[in-house]
């Protein structure tokens, strides 16, 4: 097939690409280098540079590449800089989304594939909910959880008047290779570089509040998968298991193999205490399963950043 990865020279759409060509699917790639790398955009893929904000540049590249589906990553990501900046967050993950969603109406209707988040969708759901089905009531905590819910409706209303074909993942947190390691989002990565770099890594609130850490590998094969399939339908991508940010430390300290220096600093508004996604219906609908565990994800993501130091 013919795929767009907006968002492609980033953490998660970089792997989305490689593993799209390898199936043989024929991809280019939308990145504003804001955030991603030009270095992670496979040789294979031809990339755009550009923003979505800019609603001529999006049209200009659906008209040239005529996409059948369009995997939808780019996003401003980050909890706390959209608390800081909520604006920013409408304006990359509202404006910019709209302006796919109006592109792909004007050229041909391809599927989107969109990459929306279970970890600040939900909110703080109830401790009896957990792991979180996809019919729990959204509740999100901060802006980057509303812009992504509100995504989701712009796709439905589409879907509803002009017939656009979509699937949406909702993601857990995802961790692995190319994440970046110098924000405030991603604790696999951040803490790996700082292990590196011989820092001390900064535990916020007791540790204790968990996440549903899921292998970017695994989250790429999602998407794949929902190229084809399950249109109309809205699925957690995650785990179903609950993991401390105390457990993260420990498997990281194992993987390591030495000292790990690690203070701690006062809980962090707008993110939520504890939070795992049910994943049985990705199962039933997608035929989908989380395959690489924590241990082992941790263990690829500290030999990746070895290797690029």
């Amino acid at each position: 097939m013919k795929v767009l990865v907006t968002g492609g020279a980033g953490f998660i759409g970089s792997h989305v690409a490689e593993q799209l060509l390898a199936r043989g699917d024929r991809v280019a790639v939308i990145d504003d280098l804001s955030n991603g790398h030009r270095e992670n955009v496979p040789a294979a893929a031809r990339l755009h540079q550009g923003s979505l904000t800019d609603a001529e540049f999006v049209n200009c590249v659906f008209a040239a590449e005529a996409p059948e589906v369009v995997c939808h990553l780019a996003a401003q990501v980050s909890v706390i800089e959209s608390l800081r900046d909520p604006f920013n967050d409408i304006q990359r993950n509202i404006v910019g989304g709209l302006n796919v969603l109006l592109a792909a109406r004007e050229h041909g209707r391809p599927k989107i594939v969109y990459s929306s988040t279970g970890g600040a969708v939900y909110g703080e759901p109830d401790p009896s909910d957990l792991p979180v089905p996809e019919t729990c009531a959204a509740r999100p905590l901060s802006p980057y959880g509303i812009t992504k819910h509100t995504l989701e409706h712009y796709l439905d209303m589409e879907g509803m008047n002009h017939g656009q074909r979509w699937t949406i993942l909702r993601y857990s947190n995802v961790y692995g290779p190319r994440q970046d390691p110098h924000g405030e989002a991603g604790v696999v990565a951040i803490f790996t570089k700082r292990l590196l770099a011989g820092e001390t890594c900064t535990v916020y609130g007791d540790g204790e509040q968990t996440r549903d850490f899921v292998y970017v590998g695994d989250v790429a094969r999602a998407n794949l998968l929902a190229t084809g399939t399950a249109d109309g339908e809205i699925i957690n991508i995650g785990t179903g298991v609950e993991t401390s940010v105390n457990q993260v430390t420990d498997a990281l300290r194992k993987a390591w193999g030495g000292d790990m220096q690690v203070a701690h600093a006062p809980a962090r508004v707008g993110e939520v205490r504890r939070i795992a996604l049910d994943v049985s219906k990705a199962a039933r609908v997608l035929g989908w399963r989380p395959e690489v565990g924590l241990e082992e994800g941790i263990r690829r993501t500290l030999d990746h950043y070895r290797g690029a130091s």
